[in-house]
């Protein structure tokens, strides 16, 4: 169990780093906007799924190993940026193809889902915040290292889950707006695509670090 002093410390430097907004967070705002609501909190389901995979493979010293490999490394953020570069293109083709008003398409929600973990999962950064960040607040002195970082890992799972359920429901916020104008929801779809593709293209352009002690 990690140590009660510095839980809180814990959770408010998890907090702050939650609420600024990073990859995960535009890619959930872009699909709430563009789709509603439901779309967004499914997103936040995926993204956040994938994110206990992430702790479970810190826990197992997993992600030790794909960071210290540069072939590893590499052919997950080649991956997971054109994944996210194909989600862009699709946005982009979709929002051309609109010629009328009409209610936003929802995708299926195990679509929606397993797009949003797709992301999450190939996202190279995310191991490496994890490495990171999650052994600061790791002692030898407060019992099993995997116990503590599953415990941590968690603890930064669920309070995002309810930082980025914020964000889907202002995203979903921000298209009601749009909604009814045919320019504005071509350009909200044309943004989305945007943000896909520049997501795509920072994780393409992740260095590769090797893990130290």
């Amino acid at each position: 169990m990690p140590s009660l002093s510095t839980l809180p410390i814990f959770i408010a430097s998890s907090l702050a780093l939650l609420v600024v907004p990073g990859p995960a967070v535009l890619f959930i705002v872009a699909r709430s906007s563009s789709q509603g609501t439901r779309a967004g909190l499914v997103s936040v389901l995926g993204v956040h799924s994938a994110s206990v995979v992430h702790v479970m493979a810190a826990v197992a010293g997993l992600s030790a190993i794909v960071v210290a490999s540069a072939v590893a490394f590499t052919a997950l953020k080649v991956v997971g940026g054109l994944y996210l570069i194909y989600l862009g293109i699709k946005s982009i083709r979709s929002a051309r193809k609109l010629t009328a008003i009409t209610p936003p398409v929802v995708k299926p929600e195990r679509r929606l889902f397993a797009e949003a973990f797709t992301v999450n999962l190939l996202n190279p950064k995310v191991a490496i915040f994890f490495l990171a960040f999650l052994p600061q607040f790791v002692t030898s002195a407060q019992g099993p290292v995997w116990s503590q970082t599953l415990v941590l890992g968690l603890i930064y799972i669920a309070l995002g889950l309810c930082s980025d359920g914020m964000y889907a429901l202002l995203g979903s916020r921000i298209g009601s707006w749009f909604r009814g104008h045919v320019a504005k929801v071509r350009a909200l779809r044309y943004a989305e695509g945007g943000i896909l593709l520049g997501l795509g293209l920072l994780t393409l352009a992740v260095p590769h670090r090797r893990a130290t002690k």
